[in-house]
């Protein structure tokens, strides 16, 4: 998946840097069980996720690098991975902060989520 930051997803338009104008592609990592950004060659950030025993996939953590902040790339990333995952007709569960507060309020074109039940748990 190769991709461009939107307006939405950038925080600032004025980037100058090379980095900024560099490629940014979002791959499936499944030896490492997440999904990677990069930024050019440079990884820029992962989100997590592990396979449950009913077949679900986990999302307990998203990471980006604080070389990358402000870009967007969490954003992008989280989007990315997601369609990808509803492309391959998973059901996910999300556990990381980021990724619930990226689902509450959109929708994502044929993903399944299962929201965790457990205490102390906030949508």
């Amino acid at each position: 998946m190769t991709t461009q930051p939107t307006e939405a997803d950038t925080e600032s338009d004025t980037e100058t840097d090379s980095a900024a104008t560099a490629e940014i592609r979002v791959e499936r990592n499944d030896d490492a069980g997440r999904y990677e950004i990069r930024v050019g060659d440079v990884l820029g950030g992962f989100t997590e996720f592990s396979i449950d025993s009913r077949g679900r996939l986990v999302f307990p953590h998203t990471e980006i690098d604080p070389a990358f902040s402000g870009r967007g790339l969490g954003g992008i990333l989280v989007r990315e991975a997601l369609a990808d995952v509803a492309s391959r007709g998973e059901t996910i569960v999300p556990r990381c902060p980021f990724v619930v507060r990226y689902l509450t309020g959109r929708e994502v074109p044929g993903l399944t989520v299962e929201w965790p039940n457990a205490p102390g748990f906030e949508r």
